[in-house]
């Protein structure tokens, strides 16, 4: 009866332990960490008790860098939380601000709402202003081969509607990009984008140093 009773604990529980095991925490990044990719490059540069301070290169994909050279993480959630405009820190409030969001895990989901300049295309030309709403969500683990090696990832679907924008306020546009991220390489390892642009190209690791 004991060992039943014991089966049955472990059974139920069994889940969770597992659950517990795939659950990942937000990499600890040094002063020197960087990935190089098939489209442009990121560096931590900078490093204080709550923060990280990444560096953009100019022709790295611009929804990525959103335009900015210099951004700076939140240490526990890896959230962006300030952009870095000469020597003047001010609050981040663009896209993409919590397509790192630690601790994640399969079926892990979250949304993130944000007022912008357009990037690119017309409306970014006219630097119209829309509104976004963003969803996250991690779909499973899987091994993928990229130029830098061969990894185990968890692959993330990032949406973003388009609601409204000052020249089209019935707008509604959406878009779809497809995120692998590896707790060996502390870093997204590749996307893959539902459009492509002069500005906008799928992208993977070619390379990356990180610091002990």
């Amino acid at each position: 009866m004991k060992k039943m009773n014991f089966l049955g604990f472990f059974t139920l529980f069994l889940p969770a332990m597992l659950f517990a095991q795939d659950k990942i925490e937000a990499p600890v990044w040094n002063v020197g960490d960087k990935w190089v990719f098939t489209a442009g490059s990121i560096e931590i540069v900078n490093a204080d008790p709550k923060s990280y301070t990444l560096k953009f290169s100019d022709d790295i994909c611009i929804q990525e860098r959103q335009g900015l050279n210099v951004i700076i993480f939140d240490k526990s959630t890896l959230n962006r939380i300030y952009a870095l405009e000469g020597n003047k820190r001010k609050k981040y409030t663009r896209g993409r601000a919590k397509i790192l969001n630690f601790p994640i895990f399969a079926g892990k989901k979250w949304e993130y709402a944000y007022s912008a300049p357009a990037l690119y295309g017309l409306a970014g030309s006219l630097r119209e202003e829309c509104d976004y709403n963003e969803s996250f969500k991690v779909l499973s683990w899987e091994d993928i081969d990229v130029p830098a090696g061969k990894f185990k990832t968890v692959k993330m679907e990032y949406l973003r509607p388009t609601i409204r924008c000052t020249y089209a306020p019935a707008l509604d546009v959406k878009s779809t990009t497809f995120y692998w991220y590896s707790p060996e390489a502390q870093y997204f390892v590749k996307a893959k984008y539902d459009f492509r642009s002069e500005e906008v190209k799928d992208w993977e690791l070619i390379s990356f140093k990180l610091k002990k």
